[in-house]
């Protein structure tokens, strides 16, 4: 087919022993870890927000620093790739038939513009949705990692801890989440779903080096340039 113009290449993350794998959607949830220091309350539904596939930053890349910020902040998550999609999926299928399998993801924030745009009612994607905002690790298929219930989530800033968590804490799980999500929207093969943090780890400047990970999973270290 001829197009208008050469069609943007297929964003693709290295996957352990298989074909590299193509990103469709990023989804991102929102509050699904207890706030510090209160008692958890699960939402009656969980927030999420979407990001393009061309937000994606491979592992050991450099960050450019973005224009127009001084809060530029990551949140360390456990990212889950799904290969099979549709609609109303079953909580109960969503672990060995629908997800491909795991990575760890950082959710780059431009914090200032999103205390503005909370403030003011507005969408965040000035915030959220900026180039190479979604950091990603390469993702480790499920039949090598399991099906990840629990496990400890970290961030280091220039090897200080900045960030520390337990993926047990969430409050929506991936099975319903993946079902909430197919109840709203068809979700397709190549969807990525983020899964939140479980705290603020503060800005990061350039010349930082970010190293995050998740127990059992490949760690993701980006350097801010």
């Amino acid at each position: 087919m001829n197009y208008a113009f050469p069609p943007a290449p297929v964003i693709t993350l290295d996957a352990m022993s298989s074909k590299p794998f193509p990103v469709r959607r990023i989804f991102c949830l929102a509050h699904n870890y207890p706030e510090s220091g209160r008692e958890a309350v699960k939402p009656a539904e969980p927030g999420f927000f979407l990001k393009p596939a061309g937000a994606i930053l491979q592992n050991n890349a450099v960050l450019p620093y973005p224009p127009g910020t001084g809060a530029l902040c990551p949140e360390a998550e456990m990212v889950v790739a799904l290969h099979k999609g549709g609609r109303n999926i079953p909580a109960d299928k969503v672990d060995h038939e629908y997800v491909f399998g795991y990575a760890v993801g950082l959710d780059m924030t431009l914090r200032d513009a999103l205390d503005h745009a909370i403030a003011q009612g507005l969408p965040w994607d000035k915030a959220k949705s900026f180039d190479h905002s979604s950091p990603c690790s390469a993702i480790t298929p499920e039949f090598y990692a399991g099906n990840i219930a629990s496990g400890r989530i970290e961030l280091k800033v220039n090897g200080e801890v900045r960030q520390s968590g337990n993926v047990a804490d969430m409050l929506w799980k991936v099975p319903e989440t993946v079902h909430y999500l197919s109840t709203r929207m068809e979700l397709f093969p190549g969807d990525l779903i983020y899964t939140d943090s479980s705290g603020l780890a503060g800005p990061v400047f350039q010349g930082d080096v970010i190293e995050a990970t998740v127990a059992g999973l490949e760690p993701l270290i980006i350097t801010i340039g």
